[in-house]
């Protein structure tokens, strides 16, 4: 099976032209360059990517969880054209405009109103929204590690306690209270003497002790750049009941894992479990930049009621072009029905390959990961590492991949390896 298209070597002239201007102005620590490595996006539909040279790849990373609903979804690029034509920017926390309040409800119908009873309600169901005040608040951002650190602040404010319990393997963003939250030393060493001491860590499936100045438990239900790591089964119910012992609060940061990635709308539903507040990001914006930590009402009504000034916000809170796309790209996750795609799919490439994951979040563990992601570029096959030491191949390609594609990628996979 064929179905890139490679009209040169990997990367082509273009993009290296490209990669000597661009390491002329932009920081040297960005974007890492050799003499195969990288390409250049010039355009992407589905799973597909086109190089400025010219060649076709196939995405097995919906660049970095983003693209769930496919790239360029034509649904979602209208309702940009559409909102592009109107309004693109408002005055979030002062003068809002109403897309920000359609998603909001979308958000706590999507959570907390499927998740007022348990177990979960079937995926999709609706809550009407006049009964929405009863589950959550929203709390919008621009980006995951943003999302975090609204969850950060909304645990101080609410449990009147400074710390945080996280775990060994987590990533949660690189902006200094996520940082201080995220495990790997890589990160976090050039920086220690500008990190806060609020964290206490512990590993990853442990179930913690008590520890007097912690007041929230934040956890990924699956971590990703850790390297696609699956909890015990009995973990993330045990820890719910442990926060329910000790008056604590569960924070999801199911930024990688949300939406229909892993085959439920979020990782927790799962195990049935209920956060008290929720991070989400990536694949919610369809290829924009919008996040959202969204909470119990109970907990969030601890923040102060704004007088006119708030004490957390941002220029881009709520921006009307990232709410128009978030806004139909869920109706796309809803319409493809894309949690029961990501269970189908995952379970076909979990009979071909060892891979570890749900959905289509998974990982294959195969040594030197970045080494392989070169030799795949090369066969037209987009991927990127994870773990700890870069020692495991994800597998997170957009929810709307073909079988076809899937599979060449999969032949091409285990050529590689074997």
């Amino acid at each position: 099976m064929s179905l890139p298209l490679l009209r040169t070597r990997i990367p082509g002239p273009r993009s290296r032209a490209l990669a000597r201007q661009l390491r002329r102005v932009e920081n040297r620590n960005v974007t890492y360059t050799s003499d195969r490595w990288p390409i250049f996006w010039q355009r992407a539909r589905g799973a597909n990517v086109w190089d400025a040279d010219g060649n076709r790849y196939l995405d097995l990373t919906a660049a970095f969880g983003v693209a769930s609903v496919g790239h360029t979804n034509s649904r979602v690029a209208a309702a940009i054209r559409k909102q592009a034509g109107t309004l693109l920017h408002a005055m979030g926390d002062v003068h809002p405009n109403e897309l920000k309040l359609q998603l909001a409800r979308e958000l706590v119908a999507l959570s907390f109103g499927r998740w007022g009873c348990r177990p979960a309600a079937p995926s999709g169901r609706r809550v009407r929204a006049r009964g929405l005040q009863n589950y959550a608040r929203v709390l919008f951002a621009n980006s995951g590690a943003e999302a975090v650190e609204a969850a950060l602040k909304t645990a101080a404010v609410h449990t009147d306690k400074p710390g945080i319990i996280a775990f060994g393997g987590a990533y949660h963003g690189l902006t200094y209270g996520a940082l201080a939250a995220t495990a790997r030393e890589f990160f976090r060493t050039p920086f220690i003497e500008q990190l806060g001491t609020f964290v206490a860590r512990v590993p990853f499936g442990t179930i913690p002790e008590p520890i007097p100045y912690c007041g929230a438990v934040l956890v990924e239900p699956i971590q990703g750049r850790g390297g696609i790591v699956v909890p015990p089964d009995d973990f993330l119910p045990q820890l719910r009941h442990f926060c329910d012992e000790h008056g604590m609060l569960l924070i999801l940061d199911e930024i990688y894992t949300g939406f229909c990635r892993t085959g439920h709308w979020f990782a927790c539903e799962h195990w049935g479990v209920v956060p008290d507040l929720i991070c989400v990001g990536k694949a919610l914006g369809g290829g924009l930049p919008i996040s959202a930590c969204i909470g119990k009402a109970s907990v969030m009504d601890s923040w102060p009621e704004s007088e006119g000034e708030a004490i957390h916000t941002s220029t881009f809170l709520g921006n009307p072009l990232a709410c128009a796309a978030a806004l139909a790209s869920i109706a796309e996750m809803k319409r493809l029905r894309l949690w029961e795609r990501a269970a189908k799919l995952g379970a076909h490439i979990q009979q071909r390959l060892p891979m570890r994951g749900k959905g289509l979040m998974l990982g294959l563990e195969v040594g030197d990961a970045p080494s392989v992601c070169e030799r795949l570029l090369q066969r037209g096959i987009i991927a990127i590492p994870e773990g700890e030491q870069s020692e495991v191949l994800g597998l997170t390609p957009p929810l709307t991949i073909s079988q076809r594609e899937l599979d060449f990628c999969l032949d091409t996979i285990e050529e590689l390896i074997r």
